[in-house]
């Protein structure tokens, strides 16, 4: 796992021995960031992303600013951030370097997000699996071998996804209207949250600048609501999906010849009935059975990390 630890610019007014820990985890969407003192939770808030795969670094620089004026100051020890992208050292080291100015003479460490994702599910062996705006699978055997699958973003993959979900709303759409289908109960939706009055009009919205893969991964939740009234098409997606985000898990299993345990999280893994459900269903025909859904949010695994460390 790629990751990145560097001190920032030493403020000699600022004594890192015993200071909180902030806790960050970075995704497509939204920033979140939590201040442990003591291993107490004592500030919790979200902005932006200030992932600079989905935005501007400009953007993402501003997102952390405000991020830090709400969480940071006085005695910071260490940050320790969760992104996803983080795929090199460099990524890692760039990250690090957006963080530095705000914690003077703090650590900062920055790993792939799914690490955050397997300590909140208190382990420190098996395979996490991210099912947020992206989609990812990673793991560590006890002999301290690492193994990805997916994660390539949403150009390459990110099957299972909600920004593929999205899009696949987008296509189901597109293909109804081709065959000379009236919209269905998933289209009307997407066509009302989108704001325009024929599929058509879809295509060139997708392709426009002004949406992008936040704003097709909001629209995810059109398909889980479509679903849980009955539409057979929008269950047969989500369905989809969870084979998808198994077949992420096998992989990594497999190449790590662990009998798990599987960890599914972020935003559609943890609230995602159906999704949680075909993704069971699919590991446990691949003969994996210790499968589990996160029940805190990943930046909560920070202090088990950090723990780690020392």
């Amino acid at each position: 796992m790629t990751h990145s630890d560097i001190p920032a610019p030493a403020d000699p007014a600022s004594s890192t021995g015993a200071g909180a820990v902030i806790g960050l985890d970075i995704g497509g969407t939204k920033t979140r960031g939590v201040r442990f003192e003591s291993g107490v939770p004592v500030a919790d808030e979200s902005v932006g992303s200030a992932n600079v795969q989905n935005v501007t670094p400009d953007v993402a620089a501003r997102n952390l600013a405000e991020l830090f004026a709400r969480i940071g100051g006085g005695d910071i020890a260490q940050v320790y951030a969760g992104a996803g992208g983080i795929d090199t050292d460099d990524d890692a080291a760039a990250l690090a370097a957006l963080i530095a100015p705000h914690v003077p003479g703090a650590k900062v460490t920055v790993v792939h997000d799914s690490r955050l994702l397997l300590a909140a599910g208190g382990a420190s062996t098996g395979v996490a699996v991210i099912a947020g705006t992206g989609s990812a699978a990673w793991g560590r055997n006890s002999a301290g071998a690492e193994a990805r699958a997916g994660g390539w973003g949403y150009l390459l993959g990110d099957e299972g996804s909600g920004y593929w979900l999205g899009r696949e709303a987008v296509r189901h759409s597109l293909r109804r209207m081709n065959q000379g289908l009236e919209p269905d109960e998933l289209t009307r939706a997407l066509l009302a949250s989108c704001g325009v009055d024929h599929p058509n009009k879809l295509i060139a919205l997708f392709h426009s600048p002004e949406t992008g893969r936040r704003y097709w991964a909001q629209r995810a939740r059109l398909v889980v609501e479509a679903a849980d009234a009955g539409h057979a098409a929008s269950q047969a997606l989500i369905d989809l999906a969870g084979r998808d985000l198994a077949a992420l898990a096998e992989q990594a299993v497999r190449q790590l010849g662990i009998d798990g345990p599987v960890i599914l999280g972020s935003g559609l893994g943890m609230n995602v009935v159906r999704l949680q459900d075909a993704f069971r269903a699919a590991l446990a025909a691949a003969g994996i059975t210790d499968v589990r859904v996160l029940r805190q949010e990943p930046v909560f695994g920070v202090l088990q990390l950090v723990a780690e460390q020392g």
